[in-house]
Formats: C-alpha cells, structure tokens, sequence
C-alpha cells in the first residue's frame, strides 16, 4: 500500500486556447499554463486574448485547478514597457502564478503584482540548489529544474532547499538540442527569436557539411549510417518511472507542449492522471495497469521517447537519425461540445470521416466507446455523407450517445 507521507505531485499540463484548457481541466490537470499574445516563448501557439484568459482562469477555478501564465521571454530594452503594462493587467486578471526567466521581469512582477506567486522558467538555466536558494530569498516559490538534471540532482536540490520550496520538472514531451531550451539557431537561419517566443524548430532539419575551401560541396552527416537528423531528440516519457519521480523530491510534473491539439492533451493529461493517482493508491495497481498506460500515450502524437537527463547524460541512441516527423496513431475528429435532447452531438470538425465510420469516443472516465457513425447533418439540416471541411459545425447521430467533453478519435491508417 502507499506511504500515506508521500505529497501527491501536482499535475501540470499545457493550454494553446480556451478549448484545450478547458480539455486539461475536464481530463485531469491539477494545474495549466497559458501564454498571453505576448511575453512568452510560445508565440505559434493560439495564446490567449485577455478576454480569453478572463475566461479560462474562471473555468479552471471553479474546478478547482490553478492558472500559471507565462510571461518567460529574454526581454530586451524596448520589450520592458510593453512588461509592465502587461503585468499590471496580470495583476488584475489573477492567475495564480507567472512563469518567468528574465531577473529584470521578475523585479517588475515583485513591484507590480507581489500577491501573484512567481515559478522560475527552465530558461533560467537552474541547475544547482544554491540557485534555487537565490530566486527563494528573492521571493520565488517555485523553481522549474533545467531539464538537463538527473534524477538524483534534483534529489540533492530537494534535501538542501527549504521545506516550502517547491520544484517542478518536466515529465513528458519535446526535448530541447539547447541547454535549457535557450536556442540561437531558429534567429540565425530565420531570424525567428526562439527566446522571444517565434522558434522554427530548426534542430528537427536535415544537415550537411560544408568544408571552408569547397563551397558549394554538402558532405553528408552520418553517424552509424543511420541518418543525418544529428540535432534531433526523441520526446521525453517517463509514464513508467513515476515513483523515481516522487521520490526525487518533485511536487510538479510538467507535460510540455504548449501549441498541442485537444487530442493530445486530453491523452497524456488523463494518463497521468491514472497513473499517479494508481501509484499513490497503491503500487501494484500502477504496475499492474502499465501496458494501458504505454498503450495510450502511444496514441498521441509524439517521436520515438527517452527518458533524458534523468538517468545520466543521454547516449546517441537518444536522438533521431531517420525522420523529423512525428508518430501520429491517432486522428483527431473534434470535441462534442454538447449533445441535444434527441441525442445528436455538436461538434466543430477537425478532420474528415464519413457516415458508416466506427469511431473512438474518449471519455474523462476512461471508459472510451467505439461507436459507428449513424448521421450527419450540416447546421441548416443537410444531410452528409463526410464532413470534409475543417472548422465546420456538425451534428452527428452515433450509435450510442456520447456526452459532452467526449473526444472522437480514429485509429490512422497507412497508405
């Protein structure tokens, strides 16, 4: 049975939009973080409007689960005033913690809005507990560790830091080629600041060499002949290692993926959410229910995964030699965002699929369903027979009714 002294971690997940906040919620999430239109190191994300982020913090909070904002930029000179003005709106909106890198940002947030806790970002570079010591006698209560620590660092921190210190790590999701995510690379092929929020990914391309005295000739890079993609990392996973995890000393587990679909979020979120919660009842239900939970997460979109950092420095077995792509199981239908008294559900539509289909439908509970598409109907009432628009609403008979928050899912399949 479980050691009743052990804190339960808080769960993490992130939010491009109002929707897949509200889906993080729904599907597990103890706590979200959310990037406004500026100021965060997200800037293909949907972000949130302030209207929006009005919005998702009251829909978090009546559930129970806390807002985190980021506000985690480098700011240069000209970026300080449009800070400020930002904060101060922070400070009227009320998350319950701003996620900051910059020393000058975290100055202004403890003048304009020190009820707001402050969470050091990962850009902070934050690898030993005398760091962590520093930003605490700041006024931080949260440090998030440099993803480049191991498991039994982080344990050192955790023994050498005050008792009300917490530590958040990352416990799925991209892995950053730059030491704590602080990349040059997307600014100098793109002029895309990745410190700034606008990052390329130009770590997933391919590369060549050119010697200095043959331009012109690109020499392949190989390693072990097995491809050229030298910069590109697997994705982090650690479903299976989450009692390493609590023992570490960890009070929040961080799924990164900040510009990722309802479908994803609402997948990792809710297999987390078993899996601590299996492993906080009792271990032998956690290790028990394993093969579910590296059977859904596989379901999501996701490269080949690795554990990181965390036991060890990685090996060259931790990158991708083969493809940028990703590992797409699954596809994403849309939501239902409400089912009508006769039965039908509403939805707005992700991707096609057509009358006849048997689809999934994800349940919050984890009892997902297979049910065969019975009807499809556009919003004035015209029969279909696919939904082939993106963004359409749809109403749509199945041959069981869903319920709202459902998410409805398709096995992919190969050409």
């Amino acid at each position: 049975m479980r050691d009743t002294s052990v804190k339960k971690p808080e769960l993490l997940v992130p939010a491009a939009n109002l929707e897949v906040l509200r889906t993080a919620v729904d599907y597990g999430a103890d706590a979200v973080y959310i990037g406004g239109e500026e100021f965060g190191l997200r800037a293909k994300a949907d972000n949130f409007s302030r209207d929006e982020m009005v919005q998702g913090i009251a829909y978090a909070h009546d559930h129970g689960v806390h807002v985190h904002v980021t506000v985690n930029i480098l700011a240069h000179n000209y970026d300080l005033d449009g800070v400020r003005k930002y904060l101060q709106e922070l400070k009227e909106i009320k998350p319950d913690a701003l996620i900051i890198a910059d020393p000058g940002i975290f100055a202004y947030a403890r003048e304009i809005c020190p009820e707001i806790d402050i969470h050091i970002s990962t850009q902070a570079n934050n690898t030993n507990y005398e760091t962590y010591k520093f930003w605490y006698g700041l006024g931080a209560k949260r440090v998030v560790s440099a993803r480049e620590l191991s498991l039994t660092e982080i344990r050192q921190i955790r023994e050498n830091i005050p008792d009300d210190m917490e530590i958040e790590s990352f416990i799925h999701g991209a892995m950053c080629i730059s030491y704590s995510g602080r990349c040059l690379l997307s600014n100098y092929f793109t002029g895309r600041d990745a410190n700034h929020g606008a990052c390329t990914h130009p770590c997933r391309w391919k590369y060549a060499v050119v010697e200095e005295t043959r331009p012109g000739e690109y020499l392949p890079v190989y390693e072990n002949e097995r491809g050229t993609y030298i910069f590109n990392s697997k994705d982090l996973c650690m479903i299976d290692h989450i009692p390493e995890m609590i023992e570490a000393g960890i009070d929040s587990f961080k799924i990164e993926g900040r510009m990722k679909t309802a479908l994803y979020v609402a997948t990792v979120a809710r297999t987390y959410r078993r899996a601590i919660d299996d492993y906080l009842t009792d271990p032998e239900i956690y290790r028990g229910h394993m093969p579910w939970y590296l059977d859904e997460i596989g379901k999501c979109t996701h490269r080949q995964y690795t554990t990181g950092f965390y036991f060890g420095k990685p090996s060259e077995e931790t990158q991708i030699y083969d493809s940028s792509t990703y590992v797409s199981d699954y596809v994403y239908l849309g939501m239902v965002r409400e089912v009508t008294t006769d039965g039908c559900a509403i939805f707005e539509q992700k991707n096609k699929f057509c009358t006849g289909d048997r689809i999934e439908l994800m349940k919050r509970n984890c009892n997902d369903k297979t049910v065969q598409v019975i009807r499809l109907q556009d919003e004035d009432g015209n029969e279909m027979e696919s939904c082939p628009h993106s963004r359409q609403i749809i109403y749509a008979t199945f041959s069981e009714t869903p319920e709202a928050g459902d998410i409805m899912r398709v096995a992919s399949v190969d050409d």
